[in-house]
This record gives structure tokens, C-alpha cells and sequence, in this order.
């Protein structure tokens, strides 16, 4: 399994959350047909902005899904950059880790 470390979570304007690989792409990623996408432009995977989930639990969907669908484990560091996300969101995400 591959690894790439996080370099950033952000919640952007529109709502949504983004985690920023530091080498992996996610092209195709949309294929898992699970609502996680790959923006382009950013390359980042992001979420739609959430509704009936929290930013946390998408976190961990993101996580998951590129983890069990395309073989990749996604990791924080202490370098990771937070980009409009509230401590105690931050603080959440980063026990789960």
C-alpha cells in the first residue's frame, strides 16, 4: 500500500472540505461512486459540503475511500496546514489519527 502525507485540510468558501496530498493524484477516484472527488485545479480530494455528515466524519470518509479504494493511506503531519478549519474541528480530526 502506498503512503502520502497530508499537507493540507481546508475548508474552502463554498463549503467544502479539501485534503491536499503531497505527491498522489486521484484522478479517478470519482469512479468509487462514494462523493468524493478530485479537483483538478487544487489537487485535492474534496467533499461536497456536508449535510447529513459532519466535517469529521467526511474527513474520515476521504480517508477511508482512498485508502480501500485506491490503495493509499493518507497521513497528518505536524507540518500539515489548516486552511479555515476551527480548532475544535482540527482537534477532532487530529485524535482520529
Amino acid at each position: 500500500m502506498d503512503k502520502d502525507r497530508i499537507v493540507k485540510v481546508e475548508i474552502d468558501a463554498a463549503g467544502s472540505l479539501h485534503i491536499s496530498p503531497e505527491l498522489k493524484k486521484f484522478i479517478l477516484i470519482y469512479r468509487t461512486a462514494t462523493q468524493v472527488h478530485w479537483n483538478t485545479e487544487k489537487q485535492t480530494l474534496y467533499s461536497p459540503k456536508p449535510s447529513d455528515w459532519s466535517y469529521s466524519d467526511w474527513y474520515n470518509h476521504i480517508l477511508k475511500v482512498a485508502k480501500e479504494e485506491c490503495f493509499c493511506e493518507l497521513y497528518l503531519t505536524d507540518e500539515t496546514k489548516w486552511v479555515n478549519i476551527p480548532e475544535n474541528l482540527k482537534n477532532v480530526i487530529t485524535k482520529v489519527q
